[in-house]
């Protein structure tokens, strides 16, 4: 199951996009993330089945990435370090490329399990 979120809320009320998006700049900024070369979908826990497949799902490449991505971040935690800042990630950079096939899963799941349960209907 993906994180709650208030996307489709907020969507029908341009005022409070216009509201949100400063503070969540802010908070992704604040987070220190960026500064050590991830994006926000290198943050997404793998102890879920849907994780795991949605990460079986992608390219070779991407995967490559992401490891890469997470064990510089990983070494330059150990060594208390930040990354240069002309090595940070930019926020028009930073988009998601696991979400979208997880909630591709979790659609596919729950198409599923509609399909499991659908009960016959007899004619007599």
């Amino acid at each position: 199951m993906s994180a709650p979120s208030l996307i489709k809320f907020a969507a029908k009320r341009p005022w409070l996009i216009k509201l949100l998006t400063p503070v969540a700049n802010w908070y992704a900024n604040a987070a220190g993330y960026r500064q050590m070369g991830l994006l926000a979908d290198d943050l997404i826990s793998e102890e879920n089945e849907t994780v795991l497949k949605a990460l079986s799902r992608l390219p070779p490449d991407v995967t490559y990435d992401r490891i890469y991505r997470i064990r510089r971040a990983t070494q330059l935690s150990l060594q208390h370090k930040i990354l240069p800042k002309s090595e940070w990630v930019k926020p028009e950079e930073d988009v998601p490329y696991l979400a979208p096939l997880i909630a591709q899963i979790e659609a596919e799941e729950a198409e599923k399990a509609a399909l499991d349960t659908l009960a016959p209907i007899r004619k007599h």
